[in-house]
């Protein structure tokens, strides 16, 4: 999974700056984080109808969606996978319960 998701934040990466009127990636790029964390959202939610609806097949649709807007996000927002890898290494071992629990409250 990390390699398919390194290969495409890679080329999410390379169109930065890219033409918005060549490219749906530079497109929502250009449009800076608010954009990018709005069609992340939209997708999100379709994943969850599908879910909801256990349409199998429309559920991995849209799950590379998210995957894809969630990368576009990323780079919107400065981060990389590696980022994301590295916060998920820290909890290895945690239990999910524990890991919730040590978040501050707010």
């Amino acid at each position: 999974m990390s390699d398919a998701l390194n290969k495409l934040f890679a080329t999410i990466a390379s169109r930065k700056g890219a033409d918005p009127s060549q490219s749906y990636t530079a497109k929502l790029l250009a449009g800076g984080v608010e954009k990018c964390a709005k069609k992340f959202g939209e997708e999100a939610t379709e994943a969850v109808i599908a879910a909801i609806q256990k349409d199998k097949a429309e559920l991995a649709k849209e799950s590379a969606d998210v995957l894809y807007h969630l990368a576009v996000l990323w780079a919107a927002s400065g981060l990389t996978p590696d980022d994301v890898y590295a916060v998920l290494k820290a909890r290895e071992g945690t239990s999910g319960l524990d890991e919730k629990a040590s978040r501050p409250k707010g």
